[in-house]
C-alpha cells in the first residue's frame, strides 16, 4: 500500500510539472478556513515555497472562517492577503433587484450563495492573473461526484490536486500535514449562508458518499440522493452543450 507521504509527494510532483508545462510562475488558492482548502493551501506551499499564494475572501461570512483560514496560512506559512466582497456583493445583487424589479423569481438563497462563489473565482482569478499563476481547486472525490460546488464558481479552477481523494481521506491527509486542529473538528461547510453544513443541505454524509465511491453497500435512500445529485450535476463536469456540425 502507498504511504500517505508518497501520495503528498506524487502530488505535490504534478503540481510543479503543471506549472512548468503551462509557463507560470506559481499556485493561488481560495482559503475559507474548510478542510479541503486547507490541505490544498499545505500541498501547494510544498510545490512551491516562494510562488504559492492564499486569499481569504470573505463576503458577509461568519468570523470563524476568517479566523481558521489565517490559523491555515500561519500553519503553513503560506503568503496570504485578503479581499473582503460583502460590499461588492451587496452592490451587484442591489443592481439585479432593481433591474428585476417585480418579476417573479426563484431560489434567491441559492442565488445569492452561487454569487458569493462567483465573486471569489474572479477575484482569484484577477490576483492569478497579475501574478501569472495558476488557480488551484479544492474539490474532492466525493464533491466532484455529486456536483457541490457552484458552476463557476468554485468549480472555476484550472487543477484539481485533491480530486481523487475521498473525504475521509482528506481528513487523513490533513492531520499527516499538520492543518489546525480547529478546522479539523469543524462542520464542513462552503459558509454559503449562516448555518450552512454541507451535509444538511446534500440529504446524506460524506461518510456514506465515500463508501459509495469505494462500492461498499449503503442504504437505499442515501444512494438514490448521491446518485440524484450526480445526474442532476453532470452539466457541471462537462464542456457546455452545442448542436452538431453543419453539414
Amino acid at each position: 500500500m502507498v504511504s500517505i507521504e508518497k501520495k503528498i509527494d506524487i502530488v505535490v510532483n504534478w503540481l510543479r510539472e503543471v506549472v512548468k508545462e503551462s509557463g507560470t510562475n506559481g499556485l493561488i488558492v481560495g482559503l475559507s478556513g474548510g478542510i479541503d482548502s486547507s490541505v490544498v493551501s499545505f500541498l501547494i506551499k510544498k510545490a512551491f515555497p516562494e510562488d504559492s499564494m492564499g486569499v481569504i475572501l470573505p463576503c458577509k461570512s461568519n468570523d470563524k472562517d476568517k479566523a481558521d483560514a489565517e490559523a491555515v496560512a500561519k500553519a503553513c506559512d503560506i503568503d496570504y492577503t485578503e479581499v473582503d466582497l460583502s460590499d461588492t456583493h451587496d452592490l451587484l445583487m442591489g443592481k439585479v433587484d432593481v433591474a428585476m424589479g417585480d418579476r417573479n423569481r426563484v431560489n434567491m438563497q441559492l442565488t445569492d450563495a452561487n454569487l458569493r462563489a462567483r465573486l471569489r473565482m474572479s477575484t482569484l482569478y484577477t490576483i492569478a492573473n497579475s501574478k501569472n499563476y495558476l488557480v488551484v481547486g479544492t474539490d474532492n472525490a466525493a464533491e466532484l461526484l455529486t456536483g457541490y460546488f457552484t458552476k463557476y464558481g468554485d468549480g472555476g479552477v484550472d487543477i484539481l490536486p485533491i480530486a481523487g481523494l475521498t473525504k475521509r481521506e482528506v481528513f487523513e491527509w490533513a492531520k499527516h500535514l499538520g492543518v489546525p486542529q480547529s478546522v479539523i473538528d469543524r462542520k464542513p461547510s462552503a459558509g454559503l449562508w449562516e448555518g450552512q453544513t454541507d451535509e444538511d443541505e446534500m440529504g446524506t454524509t460524506y461518510d456514506l458518499i465515500d463508501d459509495y465511491i469505494e462500492g461498499k453497500e449503503i442504504p437505499e435512500k442515501d444512494k438514490a440522493i448521491i446518485e440524484r445529485m450526480n445526474k442532476r450535476s453532470e452539466h457541471k463536469r462537462v464542456m457546455p452543450s452545442m448542436p452538431p456540425k453543419f453539414q
